[in-house]
């Protein structure tokens, strides 16, 4: 009798705990498109109109051709890239855990060892693309780097995934042996502390960089500084010509890390001091719009049903805890970062389309603004207007067309 109760009493709990369920995760989910749309905020203004533009007319006949050429074999070796990344680690998912037959290292050793092999076989099979694409940009003088050289930098690359898969491995592993398969609730802001702490320090990380050294790019950088609300950030010149042509910059860090790196292909002579300086005030863009901690509140969003998935996918070999899981939880994570890219590169775009505007309003320069990427086109043999599919899978910016037309759409609202 008492038995039977006790049968009812876990009935009745059933749909109790299955509604309190239901309500934590529709809280979950409204907190999580809370923090989405705050992060999507954007100063561009939405009566904006951008102009339709006459793109043969702007980079000719000619370029469009070559461009449209160069950039789809790169694209086409990406795409093929990322199959081969999948393929490998589906069979690696499926196989790999065969291995730990031959490892005494402990549960979580275990683990780690598996997810270094498994990074190490990905790097194998991705060799031939990535020095396929050294071969496309030496042949159209993009590049300098030798084969031996690009090689050797994704080589000591593969040191630091290790570094990386190893730690992440050592929280989430430890993480489950305690919490079972709710580990990623505590991972998640382990995780995003981590990267938090990475983006702070990652100017400490770039190689080969020195302080402007030219007065005129320094003071106009100084006064652009101070109109977008970000004095005394840091600019700094990256050595990269030895290897390639084109140009490029980037904004890392925050508070009092915040830099602006110039690639020296920038200060080579090809680009004019007010293009230069649209360059520097698009980086302080970012800085000035918290680009930097924005992302890494992203990836926290983007983490969130992730690492919910893998530890879904992964309780069918027993749990994160349990080292044979370990090749699984590769696959499934890689495999949601690929196809989350058109939504990461959604989120990339809209941060870049702030920059520029914020660029356009702190140089008031659209002119140099239009030139300026008309010639990041040409330098780099960029498409200025690619396939749809590239600008979905691939495109962390708008077009080149799509900038120049913020630059004339800002020009005509005048003062």
């Amino acid at each position: 009798m008492a038995g039977a109760r006790a049968l009812a009493g876990r009935l009745r709990a059933r749909p109790i705990r299955a509604a309190l369920a239901g309500l934590a995760l529709l809280i979950v989910a409204a907190a999580w498109a809370w923090a989405a749309h705050a992060l999507w905020h954007s100063t561009v203004p939405s009566s904006l109109r951008a102009p339709h533009l006459d793109v043969k007319r702007l980079f000719g006949a000619s370029f469009l051709q070559h461009s449209s050429s160069y950039t789809r074999f790169l694209d086409v070796n990406a795409v093929l890239s990322l199959a081969a990344l999948l393929v490998v680690l589906a069979l690696y998912a499926r196989r790999g855990h065969r291995l730990m037959r031959e490892s005494a290292a402990g549960p979580i050793g275990t683990g780690m060892l598996l997810g270094m092999l498994g990074f190490a076989l990905v790097w194998l099979a991705e060799a031939p693309f990535q020095l396929a694409g050294v071969w496309w940009e030496r042949r159209h003088h993009v590049s300098h780097q030798g084969y031996l050289a690009a090689l050797a930098q994704s080589f000591l690359s593969l040191g630091a995934t290790f570094v990386f898969v190893s730690l992440a491995l050592l929280v989430a592993m430890g993480l489950a042996r305690v919490l079972r398969g709710w580990w990623w609730t505590a991972a998640v802001p382990i995780f995003t502390g981590l990267a938090l702490l990475s983006a702070f320090l990652s100017v400490y990380l770039i190689p080969s960089t020195h302080a402007l050294r030219d007065p005129r790019v320094a003071a106009d950088a100084r006064a652009l500084a101070r109109v977008e609300g970000v004095a005394h950030t840091r600019v700094l010149v990256q050595r990269v010509a030895r290897f390639t042509t084109a140009p490029n910059a980037e904004a890392v860090g925050f508070g009092s890390t915040r830099a602006v790196v110039l690639w020296d292909t920038l200060l080579d002579g090809r680009f004019t001091r007010r293009q230069i300086d649209v360059v520097v005030a698009h980086e302080l863009g970012h800085l000035a719009h918290h680009h930097t901690l924005k992302r890494v509140g992203w990836l926290a969003l983007f983490l969130i049903p992730a690492t919910a998935l893998v530890a879904w996918a992964t309780a069918r070999r027993g749990g994160l805890h349990r080292p044979e899981a370990v090749p699984l939880a590769l696959f499934v994570f890689i495999a949601l970062q690929v196809v989350s890219l058109p939504l990461v590169n959604v989120v990339s775009r809209h941060e870049e389309a702030e920059a520029d505007w914020s660029a356009l309003r702190a140089t008031r320069a659209p002119d140099a603004a239009r030139e300026l990427f008309r010639r990041l086109a040409v330098t780099s043999r960029a498409a200025p207007n690619p396939p749809s599919w590239s600008y979905v899978l691939f495109a962390g910016h708008p077009t080149i067309v799509q900038r120049i037309a913020m630059a004339e759409a800002f020009a005509r609202r005048g003062p």
